[in-house]
């Protein structure tokens, strides 16, 4: 990684590298320390001593844990968390806070909520139940499709994440330690949620599936997992407000766009 660094010599870093998924984490939690605690802590240090000007970094909508008061808000308390997935993506805040102050560093995470689209994640809902759907085969739809999710198109993501990498993060002036305030900071640190600003139930999201598909799903029907939250739902108002961006991608346009991708990559 040093190695890297010091032959491109970046003057801004984003870092979306991790190990991911909630129900893994369940099995393989070493893999989650190795990679997003150890992984994360050699990226602050390459930023730290090569002097970057701004480390983007991807954090998760799973840090809301139990909170159920929506939409999630940054100015939320996220400390009851409910997998160690989401406990790891909640270090990667603490430790950028604190090579914040400590070094001046200006870092910015970004919590992503549901991210779908080609080339995604293999082991997401999208890609498992295409599959599935098109093989006539079951698929599982955890918490009897009453689950709710803030879809997020990939086209929308990567737009947020370039906006804000030019939007280095400033010090609150007059900032207290007496505050509870979570997104406020001395440092040059800042949080922001990118979500379609809408959850969108399991079971419609699935229909939409079916219409782009032409056929219909064959559902197994189970409860919620471990370390699942029912819903998940961005307030985003402060990337509009600081940024100037709203992600505005319909479900139904983002699932067709999978598709058609889906197809054409797997030549179906």
């Amino acid at each position: 990684m040093t190695e890297l660094v010091v032959d491109i010599q970046p003057d801004k870093v984003v870092n979306l590298a991790a190990q991911v998924g909630v129900r893994y984490s369940l099995n393989n939690p070493y893999a989650y320390v190795d990679s997003n605690l150890v992984g994360f802590m050699n990226i602050l240090e390459c930023c730290r001593h090569w002097k970057v000007k701004h480390l983007v970094f991807a954090s998760s909508s799973s840090v809301y844990g139990a909170n159920t008061k929506m939409p999630f808000s940054v100015h939320d308390n996220v400390d009851r968390l409910v997998s160690l997935y989401a406990a790891t993506k909640k270090a990667n805040e603490l430790m950028a806070h604190t090579y914040s102050h400590l070094y001046g560093i200006p870092t910015t995470g970004l919590r992503f909520f549901t991210v779908y689209g080609p080339w995604g994640r293999p082991d997401m809902a999208m890609f498992l139940f295409t599959k599935a759907i098109l093989e006539e085969r079951l698929i599982d739809v955890f918490n009897y499709g009453i689950m709710r999710r803030d879809f997020t198109y990939i086209d929308d993501i990567t737009e947020g994440i370039i906006r804000v990498l030019d939007k280095i993060p400033e010090p609150n002036i007059g900032w207290s330690g007496d505050t509870t305030e979570p997104s406020l900071s001395a440092a040059r640190y800042k949080i922001y949620n990118i979500g379609n600003n809408q959850a969108v139930e399991l079971s419609h999201f699935i229909e939409v599936l079916e219409k782009c598909l032409g056929r219909k799903a064959q559902k197994n029907m189970l409860p919620l997992q471990p370390g699942d939250v029912p819903e998940t739902y961005a307030d985003i108002d402060d990337l509009e407000k600081d940024v100037g961006f709203k992600p505005r991608t319909p479900i139904e346009v983002g699932v067709g766009r999978f598709v058609a991708w889906y197809r054409s990559y797997y030549n179906l």
